[in-house]
């Protein structure tokens, strides 16, 4: 027994050390619904600079994503579309540093392609042969949204409350819905069309990032904070139709 134990353990040993091989610790990024393409890119372009370091991604609503953080989720970078909600993270005490603002967006209005039912503008939401969706009173774009509605002077039933931008974009795809009011970034799909909404009745939509200590890889969480504030980050993001701040 004891010449097997001692023949076993340096293959053991030799398995551990093959597992650390195979890669770096990842980094958890948390992100907010509207960034899952944009994000997808940036992972990929941080793992070509960075050789050996993957980036795992995980998007929802922002209000589920503080959820998970509360119920004790790893993490190493959280970027949201609702500075509010970030500074209820930072509160807590789980971030790095002050978070950075790194992209901007504006909402517009989601229709089926090519515009069936002719929708003009947010007056046009009102009417009675639409079905229309907005995003949660507590999803950043559903608050954003009644926040455009109101300066319009314009009262829009929700036929329901979607958790997040990319749910009530593919209804509008699948036809399920008439038209909703998402983020402009949100519609540069081929599915779907879109309303500009007037100036004076917008929203300008801030994009906060930071690095968490609640995560397990640390220095590539601030890694990849750094990079999606980079020049090669913010092509990117430009590319998507983002503006930077």
């Amino acid at each position: 027994m004891a010449r097997a134990m001692a023949l076993l353990l340096p293959l053991a040993l030799l398995g551990c050390r093959d597992a650390n091989r195979q890669g770096a610790l990842p980094i958890r990024v948390f992100a907010a619904a509207s960034l899952a393409d944009t994000f997808t890119d940036l992972a990929r372009a941080f793992e070509r600079q960075h050789a050996g370091q993957p980036v795992q991604l995980h998007f929802a609503g922002t209000p589920q994503l503080l959820l998970q953080l509360r119920e004790g989720a790893r993490v190493d970078v959280l970027a949201t579309a609702d500075p509010i909600a970030m500074q209820a993270v930072v509160a807590t005490g789980a971030t790095t540093a002050a978070p950075q603002q790194f992209a901007q967006s504006q909402l517009t209005i989601v229709v089926g392609k090519g515009n069936p039912k002719a929708v003009r503008g947010l007056a046009d939401l009102q009417r009675k042969d639409l079905t229309v969706a907005l995003c949660g009173k507590d999803v950043p774009a559903g608050r954003y949204a009644r926040q455009a509605l109101q300066r319009a002077n314009v009262t829009v039933a929700s036929v329901s409350d979607e958790a997040s931008v990319r749910a009530l974009v593919s209804k509008v795809a699948l036809g399920e819905l008439d038209a909703g009011i998402v983020y402009a970034t949100d519609v540069r799909r081929g599915d779907v069309d879109s309303v500009p909404i007037a100036a004076a009745d917008n929203v300008v939509v801030s994009y906060p990032i930071v690095a968490l200590q609640v995560g397990e890889n640390r220095a590539g969480g601030l890694a990849f904070v750094a990079f999606v504030r980079s020049q090669v980050g913010g092509a990117l993001l430009t590319k998507h139709g983002f503006v930077l701040p």
